[in-house]
């Protein structure tokens, strides 16, 4: 009988380290998409609180900064990252599994920033995107979540089909950055 393996979206393609910017993959963590129902936006936002110790995260930012915490994903939509969701959340909101749709990158170094800027239309300078800022946004040509985690430090989540071709850019992207600074 033949034996399965689960590995990860870029499994052999990382860690890379080009021109001191550092891009890995982050382990496999739970993901759940927490959308909340018509009217229960302030009885989700005392459950996350009493499950999970988080708060609802405003338009463009995350809550939270351990081991678990919850990323805006959109218009009334938010992705809990790093713990199980509560079954006590199923009451107020739906609860999507998503720890399968999607690869998580970290890219990280002093010129991570500039990598990005090759990628993204995104303004990545301090005052427009400080840590714990996040966005819905594209990367090259792929819908991706950017999330800035540390002060040189930025994840990157795409879909898990994707995964190869995200690295790929983010390479390309890396490389260049690193011969201009040679």
């Amino acid at each position: 009988m033949t034996e399965l393996k689960a590995l990860s979206p870029a499994a052999g393609l990382l860690p890379l380290n080009i021109g001191g910017v550092e891009l890995r993959e982050d382990e496999m963590r739970a993901l759940t998409l927490i959308a909340p129902y018509k009217g229960q936006e302030a009885a989700l936002a005392k459950a996350l609180e009493a499950a999970h110790g988080l708060s609802w995260p405003a338009v463009g930012t995350t809550s939270g900064s351990g081991a678990a915490r919850l990323v805006w994903f959109g218009r009334g939509a938010a992705l809990l990252v790093g713990a199980e969701a509560s079954a006590k959340l199923a009451k107020h909101a739906a609860l999507t599994d998503q720890t399968d749709a999607w690869s998580c990158l970290t890219l990280e170094g002093a010129g991570a920033r500039d990598v990005l800027a090759r990628l993204t239309p995104l303004d990545m300078r301090d005052v427009a995107f400080p840590v714990g800022s996040t966005a819905r946004t594209e990367v090259f040509h792929m819908a991706c979540s950017v999330t800035r985690v540390g002060p040189q430090s930025w994840q990157i989540m795409g879909f898990r089909s994707m995964a190869k071709t995200l690295v790929h850019d983010l390479k390309t992207a890396m490389e260049g950055v690193a011969a201009r600074a040679g």
